[in-house]
């Protein structure tokens, strides 16, 4: 039994960070609604419950109906940090008040560390003249804490919010006002696995390596004897999906590829050569391309393509899985994040993100129960179990991809003449994003970008190669930093890398003559074109 931190989520969007940060500090964690039963608290102290954390939120802790943490919280007998509201809706229950502030604060603060509290003590990010410890950290909130319940002392301040940080070092609760958990707080990694280990008492048994057995064990007692079926797409979720069932099961696993013709250039020969002939895995390899080209014929809104493209991966997926009647099992990618997207609280007060629906959203009739090895798991470690189940690390740790692929860059209406351009154009820009080494770094450009593809626009423009003039389409090259995908900045490419590229693509890829550079930053352009 591993020990684990329990998150109560009271709809912050930045939650997630909250578990991949005690995830990062090697302690199982688990993120659930706010509003869980006394009796859930209970029994998760049953199961190697060491401590519990309190999200922020959007809402106000002196509402009517807001929302409160169970008693059972401050019963559990374990340390507890409350983080943003869940600082406000601790003060507020245990005895303290918290109000609407005239100095709100949003974005970068530096807080004065008082008390030398065991959660802050030692941790800093420069001192004053006059010996103050001064932290650099994230506020986002428009309440603050106006008075101190019984028993708690000031831990933490700034100009504008006296109370920035309570506790309570007897019953074992802290409280901060700031957020730990984004990367803007430099020590905020430090603060959080401090809390962790020193003050909940946990270790460091949450490892990718180690959890390969653990998960094998886990698949086998679900599946026994039966047999079971894999959607596999390439991604890196639904390949980290299969090679980890497979060694759980072995020739019990059957997964489906279903090629639309809007994959990468040699992809499907990639996923074949890795999964069949690598590593023995049983693979029925679906060509669909004539199917989806057909259904796509005249179609150009970017939703209408989605959904032409998750239909028909349905039906090509179902056709298949019918012919396997010993299958009873539907292994599905599903992570982390997805789970707790679509969870949501069920007051309805905290938000839910967004409902999840892998694999298309596959119809009952298959009668088939769900496998989901990896919904424990967030994405950097779904990639940390890939190595250790031996994937090659070019296709673990390769940038995102969309699942209707090419389907949603090219602009416009879907054409297999501009797939197999925009396919070419492609991996000739990742390939010398692969093979351009940033000097100051020592890494690779695709390495320092966090996704980077082309784009096919249905345009054409005029050109002159050789003595001769011609009229030809147009691709754009996007490229892309971000820590979390929620916002990103276009990477600043040497122009010598950019002019290689374009070069490359023009002189190759016959049919293109002019490559233009996407600057544009999300928000308010969203990372892919449709």
């Amino acid at each position: 039994m591993h020990d684990r931190i329990l998150i109560l989520d009271f709809g912050s969007q930045v939650t997630q960070l909250i578990a991949r940060r005690v995830r990062e500090a090697s302690v199982y964690c688990e993120v659930h609604p706010c509003d869980v039963t006394d009796d859930f608290i209970r029994e998760e102290q049953t199961k190697g419950l060491k401590g519990i954390i309190l999200s922020g939120s959007h809402a106000s802790s002196y509402e009517d109906g807001s929302m409160k943490a169970p008693q059972a919280v401050f019963e559990a007998g374990v340390p507890v940090l409350g983080i943003c509201y869940g600082m406000q809706t601790m003060a507020a229950q245990l005895g303290g008040k918290v109000t609407y502030s005239d100095h709100r604060e949003f974005g970068y603060a530096e807080v004065r560390a008082h008390g030398h509290t065991k959660l802050l003590e030692g941790i800093e990010d420069h001192r004053t003249p006059e010996g103050h410890g001064m932290l650099k950290v994230w506020m986002s909130h428009g309440d603050q804490v106006t008075s101190l319940p019984p028993g708690f002392k000031v831990m933490a301040s700034t100009p504008s919010c006296p109370i920035a940080g309570i506790a309570d070092e007897e019953r074992g609760y802290y409280a901060v006002q700031f957020h730990p958990e984004v990367t803007h707080t430099v020590q905020g990694m430090a603060m959080l696995a401090r809390f962790v280990h020193e003050i909940c008492g946990c270790g460091t048994d949450w490892n990718m390596p180690d959890y390969v057995e653990e998960a094998i064990e886990k698949i086998r007692a679900q599946v026994g004897s039966d047999d079971v079926i894999l959607g596999l797409s390439g991604g890196v979720d639904s390949s980290v999906a299969a090679a980890l069932i497979h060694r759980a099961i072995g020739d019990q696993l059957t997964c489906v590829f279903v090629d639309h013709g809007l994959l990468r250039l040699d992809e499907g020969k990639q996923v074949m050569q890795t999964f069949a002939e690598n590593m023995g895995v049983k693979i029925i390899h679906v060509d669909a391309t004539e199917q989806f080209m057909s259904k796509l014929h005249g179609v150009t809104d970017p939703e209408a393509k989605r959904k032409i493209i998750g239909r028909e991966f349905v039906e090509v997926f179902q056709d298949q899985a019918s012919k396997l009647k010993s299958a009873k099992w539907l292994a599905q990618g599903t992570i982390y994040p997805d789970v707790i997207e679509s969870a949501g609280a069920k007051t309805g007060k905290a938000v839910t993100i967004k409902s999840h629906h892998n694999v298309g959203g596959l119809p009952d009739t298959l009668k088939l129960s769900l496998l989901e090895p990896l919904r424990e798991l967030f994405k950097d470690e779904v990639r940390k179990l890939g190595v250790a189940l031996g994937l090659p690390p070019a296709m673990v740790y390769r940038h995102p991809f969309p699942g209707p692929g090419l389907g949603v860059r090219i602009l416009g209406e879907v054409k297999k003449e501009y797939a197999d351009l925009l396919r070419r154009a492609d991996a000739i820009f990742i390939e010398e994003l692969r093979n351009t080494v940033d000097a100051a770094t020592g890494k690779s450009w695709y390495d320092l970008t966090s996704q980077a593809f082309a784009v096919f626009l249905p345009v054409k423009s005029v050109g002159v190669m050789g003595d001769g003039r011609t009229y030809d389409y147009v691709v754009a090259l996007r490229a892309v930093e971000t820590s979390d995908f929620m916002t990103a900045g276009w990477a600043e490419l040497p122009y010598s890398l950019l002019g290689k590229v374009s070069g490359r693509i023009i002189n190759e890829v016959r049919g293109i003559n002019r490559v233009v550079y996407d600057v544009s930053s999300k928000p308010p352009a969203t990372i892919e074109w449709e």
